[in-house]
């Protein structure tokens, strides 16, 4: 067994178990344990558990996030400092006080890559097990041999097989039109939630502070390169594996929806939505300072003028 191989072992046991258990889950229901809208489903469980393990994760790429935005200003006085400044002690001394800055706050830049990077095992290691159960060869854990042959030769709407890749098809002959039909779709599919995700934390979830500094643009750079990403490499994967892909899409973009309604970034477009509709339902808390009804100035009453007679009799009395 080789290195990858022996780091994809313990990954590929457990999906065969959270696959085997939800498809034992659906036969018990009564659906055809040879249908692949049984092992689809056992894919969509999949999903479930490893996004709701995911979880504790995701908060904290929340947090992190926030702690990001919140030593932008910080950050930005750094890379002015030594704006302009390009021979080799100042570019160190930029990165110690950067490293510094981010070790003393407790934020890291690359926290918004960690949910996708730890998904990475899943994908690869669901690939392995499909293109096992492709060739009828029983997995390295519960997935025996007769479940090995279902799952592999199992199909979206009986037409397309879950281990057919665009490629794959493409090249067949005859070409295999419906399977390139349903992964074209789920390209689609995958690359526009992935872009969904992203511009809502754009357009929504950042301030406008953040907006004028380096990071803004890094993300608007991600905005369009992650989901290219995507529609590339998913034209080389199995459906099943793209399945996969898409359903967890979906739940980041539901959950990233329920985030940045509720717990919207501080100074951000999503925040002053959160704080008007509080207020309309008149459950802002005090002391709130982003949505403040302020009333029009009155208009300053003339003064009268006072004549020499009033003048003196005032006087008189002072």
């Amino acid at each position: 067994m080789d290195i990858i191989g022996a780091i994809l072992w313990p990954i590929k046991w457990a999906i065969e178990l959270i696959l085997v258990f939800f498809h034992w889950l659906f036969t018990s229901m009564g659906m055809d344990p040879a249908a692949g809208a049984t092992w689809v489903l056992a894919i969509v469980g999949l999903v479930v558990v490893v996004r709701a393990a995911l979880i504790p994760v995701f908060v904290k790429q929340i947090k992190s996030q926030r702690k990001m935005l919140e030593i932008a200003p910080q950050l930005k006085k750094i890379q002015d400092k030594y704006k302009g400044k390009k021979d080799q002690f100042s570019r160190e001394a930029m990165s110690r006080e950067t490293m510094e800055l981010y070790r003393r706050t407790g934020s890291n830049p690359l926290s918004s890559c960690l949910p996708l990077l730890l998904q990475m095992p899943i994908f690869f290691g669901l690939f392995s097990v499909l293109n096992e159960a492709q060739n009828s060869k029983a997995g390295v854990g519960p997935l025996n041999q007769q479940l090995a042959e279902q799952f592999g030769s199992a199909s979206i709407f009986g037409i397309a097989p879950l281990h057919s890749t665009f490629v794959s098809a493409m090249n067949a002959q005859p070409q295999q039109v419906a399977v390139m039909v349903i992964a074209m779709v789920m390209v689609v599919l995958m690359t526009a939630s992935q872009f969904i995700t992203q511009l809502q934390i754009v357009s929504k979830n950042m301030s406008e502070e953040t907006k004028a500094s380096p990071a803004f643009r890094q993300q608007r750079i991600l905005l369009y390169l992650l989901p290219l990403v995507f529609a590339f490499s998913g034209f080389t994967f199995p459906l099943g594996v793209m399945f996969y892909w898409l359903v967890s899409n979906f739940w980041t973009m539901g959950q990233q929806f329920i985030v940045i309604r509720n717990m919207p970034t501080p100074g951000s477009q999503a925040a002053k939505d959160r704080e008007e509709r509080l207020a309309r339902r008149g459950k802002l808390p005090k002391g709130t300072t982003e949505v403040i009804e302020v009333e029009a100035p009155k208009p300053a009453q003339r003064a009268q003028p006072v004549g020499k007679n009033r003048a003196k009799k005032s006087g008189k009395k002072k």
